[in-house]
């Protein structure tokens, strides 16, 4: 059974920096896909990184070259670390799994999310 479950989430100053980590369960990292999204109240959830199966990274454009997406085979963690942080990157941050592909918002396994606020 595959299981994510995030931590990390915590209050930041603007221009702070923060790491998320997933610890996952019962996958095969060279198959899975995993990714982290993120919500803010009243927005939708949206993509923030993708790790392909390939090892191929991909990013929003607001975080792009202030995220970094990132695992450890040996610890079977996906990370995510948030450099130059903003108030608009203030969410429920998520991480998400699924074998083979980047599905998005239809990704099949989800944790409970973390909060991260930043403060201006």
């Amino acid at each position: 059974q595959v299981q994510v479950v995030e931590s990390g989430g915590n209050l930041v100053q603007a221009g702070g920096s923060l790491r998320l980590s997933c610890k996952a369960s019962g996958i095969y990292w060279f198959e899975y896909c995993m990714a982290w999204f993120r919500q803010a109240p009243g927005n939708e959830r949206e993509g923030v990184a993708y790790l392909e199966s390939s090892g191929r990274t991909t990013y929003a454009d607001s975080v792009k070259d202030r995220f970094t997406i990132s695992k450890d085979n040996a610890e079977n963690t996906l990370y995510l670390q948030m450099d130059s942080l903003k108030s608009e990157d203030t969410a429920t941050y998520f991480c998400a799994a699924d074998r083979w592909v980047c599905a998005g918002n239809s990704m099949r396994h989800w944790g409970k999310g973390t909060l991260v606020t930043i403060s201006s």
